[in-house]
């Protein structure tokens, strides 16, 4: 008697280059946020406007110790300045997601990934099927093979709009680039605004990663990044 036991689909999921820039702007990006942090405790104040300083009122700071004694911020130590290897390997690790990005920008119009796999259909764009989205809940098997149209429209404002931003921002302190290009820096307000807007652009990708990592808990850590890893997901039964 043949068995009529249910068994578990292995479907394609995502393709080589996906997963190979995956893991690599993964990598680029949690040495990117561990630089950034002590470049940030080296002067954690921020300003508008083209210059910025001690002696000016900042726009806002953190109540942090620095690295720095010429800093002010109310504390009666510094921490060891770790802001020279901090900022060599953030600028390698940036060009490193850079280039990734461009790779994977190149690739996702090329082969029609975009169009396919990440721009929303219009019938799925309503505010009742986007809020069911919305509610943090463990995604059914069918939603292994696909992304919904909130992970969609996340994934592409993070690459057009998220991406794009931090790196014009991030460019937009160097003095190399200001020199070549100082229309892109007078439009942000300044190399102080650059550093600001590139503050808060660097907080809303972290908290893209944040939300991200918690969904791929909640969907199931393991098969997720297996997923990632073989390109291969199990989604729905079959019989046998």
């Amino acid at each position: 008697m043949a068995d009529s036991a249910p068994a578990l689909v292995s479907l394609p999921r995502h393709a080589a280059l996906v997963r190979a820039t995956h893991w690599i702007t993964a990598a680029a990006f949690a040495a990117l946020l561990v630089t950034g942090i002590e470049i940030l405790i080296s002067h954690p104040r921020f300003y508008w406007g083209e210059a910025g300083n001690v002696r000016m009122a900042p726009l806002f700071q953190f109540h942090i110790p620095s690295s720095r004694a010429s800093v002010p911020t109310g504390y009666g130590y510094v921490l060891p300045d770790q802001n020279g290897w901090s900022r060599y390997l953030h600028f390698q690790s940036a060009w490193v997601a850079v280039l990734t990005g461009l790779l994977y920008a190149a690739w996702g119009v090329a082969s029609g990934h975009f169009r396919r796999n990440l721009l929303p259909a219009r019938t799925s764009l309503s505010w009742r099927t986007i809020a069911a989205h919305l509610r943090f809940r463990r995604p059914g098997p069918e939603e292994a093979r696909s992304y919904n149209p909130v992970q969609r429209i996340a994934y592409l404002l993070v690459i057009f709009v998220l991406f794009p931003l931090v790196v014009w921002t991030g460019l937009a302190m160097s003095p190399g680039f200001v020199s070549a290009l100082p229309a892109a820096v007078t439009v942000l307000g300044g190399q102080q605004s650059a550093r600001t807007l590139h503050f808060f652009v660097s907080a809303a990708l972290m908290l893209f990663v944040l939300v991200h990592l918690a969904m791929v808990i909640l969907a199931g850590f393991g098969s997720r990044v297996r997923a990632m890893v073989t390109g291969r997901a199990a989604s729905g039964r079959e019989d046998a």
